[in-house]
């Protein structure tokens, strides 16, 4: 296949499989710790805000990932995970681990990432052709899903027949080979890049701050971002949030860090199958898919609350989890279809961040009220948040007559490109 001919498209896939699965044995085996150390669901919620907070406040990393070298972020990023991870089992070794250690290290960890996937999602226009670019994102969503599908379930067996200090120390190891795939890419472009960075053609920090923020808000991705991150999303990502606070506490009722695994493991199942359908989800029209494919999940993620068996509970689960796999491969390829590359990283992390801002609000909150109730009364809960996305899009117009990805361009989104934009990307 073309795709997999192109060496730099290669390497970084590889890189990203091999930092997924340091991500995957890294949350296991923190959350299930810190779940452990602290003795109820509401430190695991505590986890889960430190771990997301850095994710809503993704729009502060967007001018560094567009004026600093790709590969030079990617590599140092992976470093900086090798070290950091390692005071785990170098603490627990000396009997200094503590709870609040553990919560100290994860939203370090978790700011560190806000640089990681961004970058990548740069990286991936710069090497491949536009016509590419929804195959390219589905294979690495792919990747991304179906390591989660194995390693979440290893993890969880891991865990409970190895300990944590096994996952944390192989964790530490996995990063440094990502590092060192990294450090094989080469983009021509980066030179380029970083002349202009140092004769200040780029904006200063604070001007390509402002200048993202403006993109975004003065166009119909202002709409198409608004409906989908703002109102639908707030309220999606505040139950997930939530549910994912509240899946330690909820795993160890059922018998254990192994049905976490389990869960965690559905969870990548219905996000791979739709990553791997995102090709031909991609075939519809945008506005129509995204108002069936949400009403889908919250269907079967309410299911999953209320089927009494747990194995029929977790394929629920992960049948919740296949529109959301998809849509996420078409949510990224429209805005790496419309935006100009030179604004990708500010865009994406504004976007990132307004998607992700209710998630450690919605994690703190459900670790609460599941230690006052119940993990199953608030997990019943948290699946009719996948709702409200679907009737945001359902009542705007605008939205809702969207075509298929590949007829969309900055023209039909409305981009309305500052004056410095404009000069850059005519240079």
């Amino acid at each position: 296949m073309p795709l997999f001919k192109n060496r730099n498209y290669l390497f970084l896939l590889f890189g990203r499989v091999v930092t997924n699965i340091g991500d995957s044995l890294y949350y296991v085996a923190t959350m299930w710790l810190v779940y452990k150390l602290g003795g109820n669901a509401f430190y695991s919620g505590l986890a889960g805000f430190l771990t997301l907070l850095p994710s809503s406040l993704q729009f502060i990393t967007g001018p560094f990932v567009d004026t600093w070298p790709v590969k030079k972020t990617l590599i140092t990023t992976q470093i900086l995970q090798t070290l950091l991870i390692l005071i785990i089992p170098i603490t627990y070794h000396f009997d200094l681990l503590t709870v609040q250690l553990v919560l100290c290290i994860m939203p370090i960890a978790s700011f560190i990432q806000q640089f990681a996937y961004p970058s990548q999602t740069k990286a991936l226009p710069m090497i491949l052709e536009k016509k590419e670019l929804i195959k390219g994102n589905s294979y690495f969503a792919f990747a991304y899903q179906g390591i989660d599908l194995v390693f979440n379930a290893i993890s969880g067996i891991l865990v409970a027949f190895l300990g944590v200090t096994f996952l944390y120390i192989s964790d530490s190891i996995i990063f440094a080979i990502a590092a060192m795939l990294f450090s094989l890419l080469k983009f021509p472009s980066i030179k380029d890049e970083q002349k202009e960075y140092k004769t200040g053609k780029i904006p200063k920090y604070l001007t390509d701050l402002k200048e993202g923020f403006a993109i975004v808000f003065r166009s119909l991705i202002a709409t198409f971002l608004i409906a989908t991150f703002l109102i639908g999303s707030i309220v999606a990502n505040f139950c997930i949030g939530a549910a994912m606070a509240i899946l330690p506490s909820l795993a160890d009722a059922q018998g254990g860090p192994i049905y976490y695994g389990f869960y965690l493991a559905a969870m990548s199942v219905g996000g791979l199958i739709g990553a791997l359908c995102g090709a031909w989800m991609g075939k519809f029209r945008l506005g129509f898919f995204v108002i069936i494919s949400f009403c889908i999940s919250a269907v079967f993620w309410i299911l999953a609350a209320l089927v009494p068996s747990t194995y029929i509970a977790i394929i629920c689960f992960a049948l919740a989890w296949i529109p959301i796999g998809g849509t996420n491969v078409i949510f990224a390829t429209t805005m790496q279809t419309v935006v100009p590359q030179h604004l990708l990283g500010r865009l994406n992390t504004v976007s990132g961040s307004m998607s992700a801002v209710a998630m450690p609000i919605g994690s703190l909150a459900g670790g609460y009220v599941s230690s006052i109730t119940s993990s199953t009364l608030t997990f019943s809960l948290t699946g009719i948040g996948l709702l409200i996305v679907s009737i945001v899009w359902m009542l705007h117009p605008r939205l809702r007559d969207l075509p298929e990805v590949k007829l969309l361009s900055g023209d039909i989104m409305g981009i309305d490109l500052p004056k410095s934009s404009r000069t850059a990307e005519a240079e």
